[in-house]
């Protein structure tokens, strides 16, 4: 087996002495991606401006685009932001280690390059052992924004991340395929309680937790520097194949294929209909097989080179347990095949 081959098939986990390794590196400034729930991240000493600001050159992140902090603990949380109200507690404990971001009033040893010059910070415990071990080894916080070039789509397993950037550039931990599959809920408790990226935890379930509305809309710039984004994940376009790419209802997916001026690739339901110069990857029927396999279809779909990848819209059912998920994989496809 290839070396290539080999990074795309692993399953293992980082060892201590790698962790150990990783620490240091970060130590000195350095970058390493480590793997989470969600996604993979692009890791770097959080309150190291120079540190900080070779993830934004690595990346080509837009320097208003702020980044979120990764801790290991509430205790490790409460040292980046002002102050801890009763709100992030009770969210704290109720999600984390897990899929759901925090967003509060940033405290005078954050760097204004990790909140792209806004007033307030985005810090979440993300659920793996190996991101936790890193964050614990290195005795403070790490940004982590996806490991990928911005923009383009997120990576959900240690080789996607290795197609990014060189191993010298960035040191990679292998946890194995991210479990979650698309990036956190992020929530601001910046006045009253807002949802300001979906994910897979809903608005539903912080409202239960805080005992009051959340509400859910479109970040906001008003109050903040000029130019500041609110949170991650607010580009228009965004987790974009390199191909050219389209949402498209699974009754109009035989006419946009017809438009096509090539070969495409379908990621939807397994078809036999489909003329034979066209592939499809299938995609699964349940909302959260369908979040873990979605950016690593993406990916597949576009190493094909293909001349469009058409993406057959999932289902809603208004009402159904698992609407909420669908909603944000809907946001992650919207912003996958925005022009």
């Amino acid at each position: 087996m290839s070396t290539r081959d080999s990074k795309h098939e692993s399953q293992g986990a980082s060892d201590p002495q790698e962790i150990a390794a990783a620490a240091e590196r970060l130590k000195v400034g350095r970058l390493v991606a480590f793997p989470t729930e969600t996604v993979y991240g692009l890791g770097a000493d959080a309150l190291s401006e120079a540190a900080v600001g070779r993830v934004f050159a690595a990346k080509g992140r837009p320097s208003n685009n702020p980044l979120i902090v990764h801790v290991d603990s509430i205790a490790m949380a409460k040292r980046v932001v002002q102050s801890w109200p009763e709100g992030a507690e009770a969210l704290a404990k109720a999600f984390w280690p897990g899929p759901l971001t925090i967003v509060l009033p940033k405290a005078d040893n954050v760097p204004d390059v990790v909140t792209g010059d806004g007033p307030n910070v985005a810090v979440r415990a993300p659920k793996h052992p190996v991101a936790l071990a890193l964050i614990g080894a290195f005795g403070g916080p790490i940004v982590g924004p996806s490991a990928n070039k911005s923009g383009f789509v997120s990576p959900t397993t240690a080789w996607h991340v290795h197609q990014e950037f060189a191993d010298a550039d960035v040191m990679v931990l292998d946890g194995g395929a991210c479990e979650v599959g698309i990036e956190s809920t992020v929530v601001s408790l910046v006045g009253s309680p807002r949802v300001l990226r979906p994910g897979a935890i809903s608005a539903a379930e912080i409202s239960a937790v805080l005992g009051v509305k959340v509400a859910e809309g479109k970040a906001k710039t008003s109050g903040l520097a000029s130019g500041a984004m609110e949170s991650p994940g607010q580009l228009a376009s965004h987790y974009a194949p390199r191909s050219p790419a389209i949402l498209v209802d699974a009754a109009k997916l035989q006419k946009a294929l017809r438009e096509a001026e090539g070969p495409c690739v379908v990621l939807g339901p397994l078809l036999t209909s489909l003329p034979r110069q066209h592939r499809v990857i299938p995609m699964p029927m349940d909302a959260r097989a369908y979040a873990s396999r979605v950016y690593a279809a993406l990916r597949e779909a576009d190493a094909l080179m293909p001349a469009m990848i058409a993406i057959v819209k999932p289902t809603i059912v208004k009402g159904a347990a698992d609407e909420a998920l669908w909603r944000a994989i809907m946001d992650r496809l919207k912003r996958a095949t925005a022009e």
